[in-house]
């Protein structure tokens, strides 16, 4: 009888789950969040969004990505799912380049990254 106690005791304590998993449960999604978005304008003209031959690289320390605008969007986005604090750098033919001076925090929730969206308006040469 003290055996069989015992292991109720164990496997009830087990299976105690935190009250608020309960009360509050969370479901992650599968799908994959970028960690930046950054849209890009001619500082002359703010209704110009700017993509062909515009590049975007994240750098977070020794990390560095070159971030892709998918077609028919005026956003570059990467940092799939990674935190982290990101300088921008953004060139293109016939303006200066640009590098940001206020980082871009990147945080993370429960389930996904925080999309940090920015718009940065390039000056032509």
């Amino acid at each position: 009888m003290k055996k069989l106690i015992l292991i109720l005791l164990v496997v009830s304590s087990a299976c105690n789950l935190d009250e608020q998993d309960t009360l509050d449960p969370v479901f992650c999604t599968e799908e994959l969040r970028p960690g930046l978005e950054i849209t890009v304008k001619d500082a002359n003209n703010n209704d110009t969004f700017l993509i062909s031959g515009i590049t975007v690289v994240a750098t977070d320390d020794n990390y560095t990505e070159t971030l892709v605008n998918f077609a028919n969007t005026d956003t570059f986005i990467g940092a799939f799912e990674r935190t982290g604090t990101y300088i921008i750098t953004v060139s293109g033919n016939g303006y200066e380049t640009f590098t940001s001076t206020i980082p871009i925090i990147v945080d993370k929730d429960i389930c996904h990254v925080i999309t940090e969206s920015r718009e940065i308006m390039l000056q032509p040469n």
